[in-house]
């Protein structure tokens, strides 16, 4: 079973683009990604701001900033 997961980002962020087409093969086979949008939240913009996109498991909050691509993501996932 995969873990839910966040991903922080922001509206405009090319970067946070390319995260959730690298996420969405993932997503397809029943990956549960939250978007979060840092600029919506003071806490998470002042934790994320410099290192937008992070992709964060809620079962462990562990994280894994960008740059990641899918084989970083499936070990992550594991």
């Amino acid at each position: 079973m995969l873990p839910e997961c966040q991903l922080f980002g922001t509206l405009g962020c090319h970067l946070c683009e390319v995260a959730e087409a690298e996420l969405m093969p993932f997503v397809e086979h029943g990956l549960l990604v939250e978007l979060v949008d840092i600029a919506e939240d003071e806490t998470f913009f002042e934790a994320y701001e410099l290192r937008i996109p992070v992709l964060r498991r809620i079962d462990t909050g562990a994280e894994l900033d960008w740059p990641f691509g899918a084989e970083q993501i499936v070990t992550f996932l594991r």
